[in-house]
């Protein structure tokens, strides 16, 4: 049967993908609209045993013919109609969209931006990938040996496989693996649980295209799954929080993709200008409903924290919950209200410290959670904090939230700790070269950009060529 009757009405089934091939389980989970086969880590760990199809289906395509078939999934992916489930559904986009809106409680209007993110790096798979290599030509990737900059350059793969850990808090975050299907390295996912759609309908959108179903793994599971991926995979990237991710952030074969951090640092030759910078924090703080790692988690200024923090509530409070279906929806809600009311709570708990003051407080009527019709939200949440010492100064949170925190430019990079992102606006030529060696910031925005600025071409956390594949010496006898 394609569907299951529930009070909520009918939900497809979503299959496992062994090597391409769908698995029917009888352990099931459910979300909106879908029942998921779960399997577990012992079927995961017996399929990892038999990664050699997988490599050989990807190895004789040239990598010229996988850029054209990335390109051909990116139109299918944004317009095409592809099989759901295992049982001859089909998924339009606006199917799509409605059903991860449902699930991840994303508003319509936020799940096209992110198919929009996805379809541009599989439109653009050969400028990624000049970026991630460094202007390396294909086709050494495709023999193995060839010339860079007049000199005899080898690369070998440092795994059979990628295994992917997917978070459900925003689809495009699906946009970092796809690369590893051009670079000929199959992929192992394990789909967020509230997201099971975007990797699905990315994987059918391949297929379609013509990169062989056997490079394909798709495995629902639970924490023992998700470990043996981890684990039984060459290398791997992993999604979640710091409670996730802190067991392998030591682990070279895994990169860790936790909480970002990121920041806005306002220098001192553009702070008395703060009032024209609203609009780029705004955004910094706002995009993607705040769920991503790039939104502004802090934003440090030398003075004039307090007015900062207030003008910047009053323009986060214009973002309201709306219908999913609004075309102006910026806000997301929680699949999970239980989560909401975790996090609001701890925010209050961390108000009961001093040095902390609540703006948009000021501004709402109510409560910070609201619900509207039947979804949970937590409404956008500025803090000005004396000192990064308190407790809410560094946090990031599923939603828009972000704390003004005064320190003197002198000691910002001495207190803002690990960044994925900082947008940096100040001119100051000593200050810039400060930030330009620091380790602690991972992206750096020089100017008045948000935070969510990408560029796509530039590695987002770590580089996955470099992850995927290794430089070997090699000397060619003339």
């Amino acid at each position: 049967m394609a569907t299951h009757d529930t009070p909520e009405g009918p939900r497809i089934h979503i299959p496992a993908l062994r090597f391409g091939t769908a698995y029917r389980s009888q352990d099931t989970a459910t979300t909106a609209g879908a029942v998921v086969s779960q399997v577990n880590s012992g079927l995961i760990r017996r399929d990892l045993l038999n990664l050699s199809g997988a490599v050989a289906a990807l190895q004789d395509i040239p990598t010229a013919q996988l850029f054209a078939m990335c390109r051909k999934a990116g139109e299918l992916y944004q317009h095409g109609t592809l099989p759901v489930g295992d049982a001859g559904d089909q998924q339009a986009p606006e199917d799509y969209v409605r059903q991860a809106s449902a699930s991840t409680g994303l508003p319509h209007a936020l799940v096209r931006n992110n198919m929009g993110k996805i379809a541009y790096v599989l439109n653009n798979m050969d400028e990624i990938l000049r970026g991630l290599t460094r202007g390396l030509d294909p086709a050494v990737i495709d023999a193995g040996l060839g010339t860079q900059s007049g000199v005899p350059v080898s690369y070998y793969r440092t795994a059979d496989a990628l295994g992917v850990v997917l978070p459900s808090n925003s689809p495009g975050v699906n946009s970092l693996w796809i690369p590893a299907l051009a670079l000929k390295v199959p992929v192992i996912l394990k789909p967020g649980r509230d997201d099971p759609w975007t990797p699905w309908r990315i994987i059918q959108a391949l297929i379609a295209g013509g990169v062989p179903a056997k490079a394909f793994g798709y495995y629902p599971t639970g924490h023992d799954g998700a470990h043996t991926v981890l684990a039984g995979c060459g290398r791997s990237l992993l999604f979640g929080d710091a409670s996730i991710t802190k067991r392998w952030a030591s682990d070279p074969r895994v990169e860790v993709h936790g909480p970002g951090y990121s920041k806005v640092l306002i220098g001192e030759t553009h702070i008395d200008r703060w009032q024209e910078l609203i609009p780029v924090l705004a955004d910094s703080v706002a995009a993607n409903g705040g769920r991503s790692c790039v939104n502004a988690s802090a934003i440090v200024v030398p003075r004039n924290g307090a007015a900062i923090a207030a003008a910047l509530a009053e323009r986060l409070a214009t973002i309201v919950p709306r219908s999913a279906d609004d075309a102006g929806a910026g806000l997301a809600g929680f699949a999970n209200p239980a989560m909401a009311e975790s996090i609001s709570a701890s925010i209050d708990q961390g108000l009961k410290e001093p040095g902390a003051v609540d703006h948009s407080a000021k501004l709402r009527a109510g409560p910070r959670l609201v619900v509207h019709d039947g979804r949970t939200y937590l409404l956008p949440t500025v803090v000005a904090c004396g000192s990064f010492d308190h407790p809410l100064a560094n946090r990031e949170f599923l939603f828009p939230y972000t704390s003004v925190v005064e320190v003197p430019q002198s000691r910002m990079l001495d207190l803002i700790g690990p960044s994925l992102v900082v947008s940096a606006i100040g001119d100051d030529p000593a200050w810039r070269r400060a930030l330009l060696a620091s380790p602690l910031i991972h992206r750096l925005n020089l100017g008045a950009m948000p935070t969510s600025h990408v560029h796509w071409d530039q590695p987002h956390e770590g580089n996955l060529f470099e992850f995927l594949y290794r430089r070997r010496a090699v000397q060619v006898a003339g």
